[in-house]
């Protein structure tokens, strides 16, 4: 005797579209609205497994009851004029490896990155990032199943949101 499994459609219920990757360059300009910030370039980092943020004064502290973290950031290169001040509820601490190879422990939160016409949820991590060329790295876990990176590229899409080729 053979059973068949058949899955019923249920009327008026729509199944949620796979999207398309992205096609990103090496580079891109994000948003971060979540934290007040419109425009910060961000290497694509397939290296780097979790996404970083440059912040100054990074600063721990309670809110009703519950662990939040305060940070200064300058989201433009090279200008320290434009100051945003935020607040993040923390959502872990996390030890990670730096590009010098040293271990540092860095406070982990949750935000919307919004790359193109496209907006989700990633973690980041904060710290310092002076001597660093960019003031956001995005890994490839901010990215899994979302985007193809072009390294020969950069800002793809910005052009795309601008309908450039």
């Amino acid at each position: 005797m053979t059973i068949k499994a058949t899955k019923k459609k249920t009327p008026g219920l729509k199944r949620k579209k796979k999207r398309e990757p992205m096609l990103v360059g090496w580079r891109e300009w994000v948003g971060l609205p979540d934290l007040g910030v419109q425009m910060v370039k961000a290497k694509i980092d397939t290296g780097a497994r979790s996404s970083a943020l440059h912040a100054w004064h990074i600063r721990p502290f309670d809110k009703e009851g519950e662990k939040w973290v305060a940070f200064v950031l300058h989201p433009m290169q090279r200008d320290n004029h434009v100051v945003i001040e935020c607040e993040a509820p923390v959502l872990g601490e996390r030890h990670v490896r730096s590009s010098s190879g040293a271990l540092q422990q860095r406070y982990v939160i949750k935000t919307i990155l919004e790359l193109g016409v496209r907006r989700w949820p990633i973690e980041l991590t904060l710290t310092a990032r002076d001597q660093m060329g960019f003031r956001m790295l995005l890994g490839r876990t901010a990215l899994r199943r979302r985007a193809i990176i072009d390294p020969s590229r950069s800002f793809l899409s910005t052009r795309r949101l601008n309908n450039e080729p």
